[in-house]
């Protein structure tokens, strides 16, 4: 599937809906991050945020792309576990004098502590992924620790997803794993979906559920090759992760992707 074709909005023919994302961009290839030269060339100011770790893996290729741009980092400690809580928030608005934009190196919590900031900022971000570990790059959901309290925040889409798939075969395998299992569970999501469709009169649309249907199919067949940490394979869970929370936007929740098996997780 090109995910930049459904970027630019579907009419659907199932339910009679217009969807539509807001996502500019999305690039899950080898070399994708040479793209952010591009990406950012009408910004001034860029933010970078990262841990020593996914700045380790793809932070040279990410300032490299950004050669020529007035640029500041903020790269927390790797060696603990970051927590997207009010200190965290706290560092990066620090940093926002003059920004223009944010540039996020990692997966989930880089993911959500830029989508938070920028977000309350009124700043678009991009997301630099390190992992394919999750489906929250195309998500507006912020997973937050507030107040001690984990908290979700709707905020808004990246301008751009860039998914870099020489870095995201050195992914740790339990982030792979991860990934994997994350579309697996759009199994009992869509169940929950249909259910709560017959039950309570939900929205449903069986576009949406096709083609998340199909993302689950394209990710089984490339189990054995994640296993192997086959470029190919990687790009396809990507890409299925990516998708899925495009079909989020597209429906207006998570029934696409999140049931009682996300709830029952945490």
């Amino acid at each position: 599937m090109d995910i930049n074709e459904i970027l630019g909005g579907v009419k659907c023919q199932a339910c009679g809906r217009d969807h539509a994302c807001d996502i500019e961009s999305v690039f899950v290839e080898s070399g994708a991050i040479a793209h952010l030269s591009a990406l950012c060339e009408k910004y001034g100011k860029i933010l970078v945020v990262a841990d020593e770790n996914t700045f380790g893996v793809a932070g040279k290729q990410t300032m490299d792309a950004l050669a020529g741009k007035e640029t500041e980092a903020v790269i927390f400690d790797g060696k603990s576990v970051l927590i997207p809580d009010e200190r965290a928030i706290e560092r990066i608005r620090a940093h926002m004098d003059g920004v223009t934009l944010i540039v996020g190196i990692g997966s989930g919590v880089i993911q959500d502590l830029c989508k938070y900031v920028s977000f309350y900022a009124h700043l678009p971000y991009m997301i630099v992924a390190t992992a394919p570990s999750m489906d929250g790059y195309a998500s507006t959901a912020a997973a937050m620790i507030l107040g001690g309290m984990k908290e979700t925040i709707t905020a808004h889409l990246p301008r751009a997803i860039v998914a870099d798939v020489d870095v995201l075969k050195n992914a740790p395998m339990e982030m792979i794993r991860s990934g994997y299992g994350d579309i697996i569970g759009k199994w009992s999501a869509l169940n929950d979906w249909r259910i709560a469709t017959l039950l309570n009169g939900e929205y449903f649309c069986q576009y949406i559920y096709d083609t998340t249907y199909e993302m689950i199919e394209k990710t089984l067949a490339v189990a054995e090759g994640l296993k192997n940490r086959d470029k190919d394979s990687l790009r396809v869970l990507t890409e299925a992760l990516i998708v899925v929370g495009i079909l989020m936007s597209f429906a207006g929740s998570s029934r696409p992707a999140s049931g009682s098996a996300h709830h029952l997780s945490h």
